[in-house]
């Protein structure tokens, strides 16, 4: 006998972090470009799109959260450091990335739909412990989840079931009870479907042009996540109060 609509309702969405609630790569993108003018102001003789290329392919071989990156650069043109350059260029990027460390539109008031709605929420993200959290904390994100995976959690990224498998855990869930939303097709949506949780592509995030994320339901913007709860749960009275008008908030 097929399940009952109670039991396939969704009561849990579980969330990447970066470039799903946060811009995280607009942020990036415009610390280098500070970090790299500030480092030219310094002495560096390097043109500024040659550094940039340089930095960016360092954090692919690297990862995108090393603390290290300008020294690492620095050090493979000079064969050393020099700390007037690297300093310059790490008070530019931190400057620049206060100014760039942004939620995306609709975001809270997302949020806040499904909390009222009773939706539990939670984030799984790749990145490091504390990193997860000083953007959580930072953005002000923190009263919203009840769970927070970050790769410290599991020792594992995504699209190893283990961090979703704790975040259900943690949030009392069956698979077929959460959605997951995120930016990254390989990672996010192979690694919840995998567990047989309904997934979201976050378009409006991608940084890869996928053509083809194999998600259940695709967005352009994060405030679409209501009506595809709302569908999903579709028949039970009082869920949402989102109104039109608030979609421009």
């Amino acid at each position: 006998m097929p399940p009952s609509k109670i039991s396939q309702m969704i009561k849990g969405v579980i969330f990447d972090l970066d470039n799903t609630l946060l811009d995280f790569m607009r942020m990036k993108r415009s610390a280098v470009e500070a970090a790299v003018d500030a480092m030219i102001d310094a002495g560096l003789k390097v043109p500024k799109p040659t550094m940039i290329e340089r930095i960016f392919k360092a954090y692919g071989r690297e990862g995108i959260e090393d603390q290290q990156i300008f020294d690492k650069v620095l050090q493979a043109e000079y064969g050393q450091v020099d700390y007037r350059i690297l300093a310059a260029g790490i008070l530019g990027y931190r400057r620049a990335k206060e100014g760039h460390f942004k939620l995306y539109p609709h975001t809270r008031i997302t949020l806040t739909a499904l909390i009222k709605a009773g939706i539990r929420l939670g984030i799984v993200s790749d990145a490091p412990r504390l990193s997860v959290w000083l953007r959580i904390v930072g953005l002000g994100l923190d009263p919203y989840f009840d769970c927070v995976v970050a790769f410290d959690d599991t020792g594992e990224k995504k699209p190893s079931a283990a961090p979703f498998r704790r975040a259900l855990k943690t949030l009392s869930l069956e698979p077929h009870e959460a959605l997951m939303i995120g930016d990254w097709a390989e990672r996010d949506v192979v690694g919840a479907k995998t567990l047989g949780m309904k997934t979201v592509f976050a378009r409006y995030g991608d940084d890869f042009g996928t053509r083809a994320s194999g998600a259940d339901h695709e967005i352009d913007d994060i405030i679409e996540l209501v009506d595809i709860v709302r569908r999903e749960n579709e028949g039970q009275q009082g869920l949402f109060d989102v109104k039109a008008n608030d979609r421009l908030l």
